[in-house]
């Protein structure tokens, strides 16, 4: 299990600047979403750091990129989703990627590169968050092979790090 170093509010001005950057990397107006009198938390984490808005971890940067934890529903709610089949679940949380043959249909518009949310055929659970490695009219014609970079799955070490936070 992973450890908080540090956890502390960013000042008003760097907590609207991240918003804006999550807002253009997701591609949603999280202004919208937490309105204009938000407050946003910095936890330090071995591998990361998980920002709770509001008090809600919702937010992960490692390596440079942002995206959002599994727990952030309201964004993943308006994310452009990739539905698997069920028996495709417990490879994607082990960290598998998103191959082409477990994909039953896509829902909503995406460019390359763009986050994705997959979710189960039963359920509509959010499963995985993922980096597309097509756009959509693309990714309709592949057959074989991997279609989502698995960022973040249920399960994985910032999962356990959130559900601690929380």
């Amino acid at each position: 299990m992973s450890k908080s170093r540090k956890r502390y509010f960013l000042k008003g001005r760097e907590a609207k600047a991240l918003l804006e950057e999550a807002s253009r990397r997701l591609k949603i107006d999280l202004k919208e979403i937490f309105g204009s009198n938000f407050t946003v938390e910095l936890a330090e984490i071995d591998f990361g750091e998980i920002f709770l808005i509001n008090g809600k971890p919702v937010l992960f940067r490692a390596e440079g990129s942002l995206y959002p934890t599994l727990l952030f529903e309201e964004a993943l709610a308006r994310m452009p989703k990739v539905v698997v089949d069920m028996g495709a679940i417990r490879h994607l949380c082990n960290g598998a990627n998103v191959m082409a043959p477990g994909i039953l249909h896509f829902e909503g518009n995406f460019e390359k590169g763009d986050l994705v949310v997959v979710v189960d055929e039963k359920y509509g659970k959010p499963l995985v968050v993922g980096e597309i490695l097509y756009n959509a009219a693309e990714a309709v014609r592949v057959k074989q092979g991997v279609v989502v970079r698995n960022l973040h799955f249920v399960g994985d070490r910032l999962w356990k790090a959130v559900r601690e936070i929380v």
